[in-house]
């Protein structure tokens, strides 16, 4: 017998097939299974502004201007950014060092690579 589909929205093991369509019986949610097996493969995966996948070391560029609490200024649009470390279990999920400002994190959706 094959493996049972679990819910996504409340694990319930108690599935069945609909037309293109799976339903979970004790929530009555409804989801596409090719969608969900899509997004899964992008889970853990930290993706830049354009889409492009990030590694540890890489270089970026900042897409916006960033404000920074306590600085004067503000992060300029532009500023390429060297040997990033990524951390997948944050919000803002770049480590980096910027000339001017030291050590910070960045969110992904603001840089793009390099």
């Amino acid at each position: 017998m094959s493996d049972p589909v679990l819910c996504p929205k409340c694990s319930s093991e108690f599935t069945y097939p609909s037309d293109n369509m799976m339903v979970c019986s004790q929530c009555f949610y409804e989801w596409n299974p090719e969608e969900v097996s899509a997004e899964t493969a992008n889970a853990g995966k930290i993706l830049d502004s354009n889409g492009n996948e990030l590694q540890d070391g890489d270089s970026v560029v900042v897409v916006k201007d960033l404000p920074v609490k306590g600085a004067p200024k503000p992060v300029k649009a532009g500023t390429k950014v060297k040997n990033i470390r990524l951390r997948p279990d944050s919000d803002h999920n770049i480590d980096c060092k910027i000339d001017g400002f030291g050590s910070m994190a960045l969110k992904s959706e603001f840089v793009k690579k390099a």
